[in-house]
């Protein structure tokens, strides 16, 4: 590796004082550390990054992915209709289609002041956990809120009454640095106005949830559980103590590991999916085959749906497959500038503040993968996939499966330096709330406390060093 220049030899020299004794030290860039996603890998870096196909997926399978890719980002439309491929939609829904959420199968955002619809950020409801619902908690996680179901739903077709409007303002909350320089969070207050059928139970939790990205899901699927597991580590007063979360398994019916959405809520990309269809878009699949309408929306529950004259479901069975195949073989694009120096330094200090405990590395695939491309690679998706306590500051006080209201997935850093390009905005956590990537790290508490101490230690040389690792990634 070439010298490095004065500025970053310094930067090393004062790391290598003050990190941990056990610490790695990074002098240079690990082998294969570019290629994030093993040979799925692509290498782009513009606005199209997350919308690509494995690397090594044969041309013989790219028609699958293209087809997936059509109905991942077309518009369904209302029953009855022509277009019966495409028909179905609502009655009650957030949005037309799927890429609507995922920007460029990106990063979604919080609605702006202004904004008729939510569309990118949905508003999970629940109510707290009665023993009287217990098979009810065990199949669905939560106990949805009466009316409005699990999930609020603004947009609805005609006839039918949307179930409430979203708007998020904000707070402000100031934050210090050592060396003196403040930062200034943005807390946010969500709002629910023009509820369409009543009130809402006066114990209902909200929980505001941004669509992540989709690259590399089919990767995250193919991690086996034991490797996981591994890293999970028991509850003690000062340390990290990642925990699995188990969840309902529609199509098994019964309870296995959760690894899909921000707490984990889900146990695979199939279900993952059929949920999105159902609750997102009012599609019915065969398993989902309801509209997502309570028993007090009658309006919903009386709307002609697409399902077909016998009985199939709106989403078929193929176009289900087909998503699938998508969304499992949406490639991470390669990190960037990887034996920079700046690079390097910024990544022993993400180390030395101890943020890889919850932000692992690297797995391997498993060689029984569900998709042939995806065994046997070695990815850095920098997520132990378990739910750890972030503490009040990011608390939504709702309950999903064993997840408690403090309780969040460990986000996937791969592709984060990309957000900008891709969706067009830098705005993440799972309500969006950090305007930029050292807001999402000072809004870590809980178990995370300690790392974000060790950050507001950083000088300006640090905190730039840091941000070049993350944006690398």
């Amino acid at each position: 590796m070439p010298s490095l220049p004065l500025r970053w030899s310094a930067l090393f020299m004062a790391l290598s004082l003050s990190a941990c004794d056990d610490a790695p030290r990074f002098t240079q860039a690990e082998p294969g550390e570019a290629r994030a996603g093993g040979a799925t890998t692509v290498n782009k870096s513009d606005r199209n990054a997350f919308s690509l196909p494995s690397a090594n997926l044969p041309p013989t399978r790219r028609l699958d992915f293209s087809v997936g890719n059509s109905f991942f980002r077309s518009p369904w439309v209302i029953a009855p209709s022509t277009t019966t491929a495409r028909d179905g939609l609502g009655p009650l829904f957030n949005t037309n289609a799927c890429q609507n959420c995922h920007i460029k199968d990106g990063r979604g955002h919080p609605p702006a002041p202004d904004a008729l619809n939510a569309v990118s950020m949905l508003v999970r409801l629940s109510i707290p956990d009665d023993p009287a619902f217990a098979r009810l908690i065990e199949q669905a996680g939560i106990v949805p809120e009466p009316v409005y179901g699990g999930q609020l739903q603004d947009m609805a077709i005609p006839g039918v009454a949307p179930e409430g409007r979203v708007r998020v303002d904000y707070d402000p909350l100031p934050v210090r640095f050592q060396d003196g320089t403040q930062v200034e969070l943005r807390k946010p207050k969500l709002q629910i106005t023009d509820l369409g059928y009543g009130p809402m139970h006066p114990d209902t939790r909200f929980s505001a949830r941004v669509a992540p990205p989709m690259i590399g899901l089919g990767l995250l699927e193919a991690i086996p559980e034991e490797a996981i597991l591994a890293n999970a580590r028991p509850a003690n007063k000062n340390a990290i103590a990642g925990r699995p979360n188990w969840v309902w398994d529609d199509a098994l019916q019964k309870t296995v590991l959760g690894r899909f959405g921000w707490k984990a809520g889900q146990p695979n990309l199939n279900q993952q999916n059929v949920h999105a269809f159902s609750g997102d878009m009012g599609l019915t699949t065969r398993l989902r085959p309801f509209d997502d309408c309570t028993d007090a929306q009658t309006a919903c529950k009386q709307a002609p749906n697409g399902n077909g004259p016998d009985g199939e479901p709106e989403v078929s069975d193929n176009i289900l497959r087909l998503v699938l195949f998508y969304t499992r073989n949406l490639a991470v694009p390669a990190r960037r500038d990887v034996d920079s120096p700046q690079v390097l330094a910024g990544k022993n200090l993400f180390f030395q503040a101890g943020c890889q405990s919850c932000h692992t590395p690297s797995f391997t695939t498993a060689a029984n993968a569900a998709e042939p491309e995806l065994a046997n690679q070695v990815i850095r998706p920098y997520s132990d996939l378990l739910l750890h306590d972030m503490g009040e500051g990011l608390a939504d006080h709702r309950t999903e499966f064993k997840a408690s209201g403090r309780d969040w997935r460990t986000a996937p850093l791969w592709g984060i330096g990309l957000t900008e390009t891709v969706s067009g905005h830098t705005q993440f956590l799972h309500d969006g709330r950090a305007r930029n990537l050292m807001e999402a790290v000072l809004w870590h508490g809980g178990e995370a406390e300690g790392a974000k101490q060790q950050v507001l230690t950083f000088n300006a040389q640090q905190r730039a060093a840091l941000l070049a690792f993350l944006n690398s990634l």
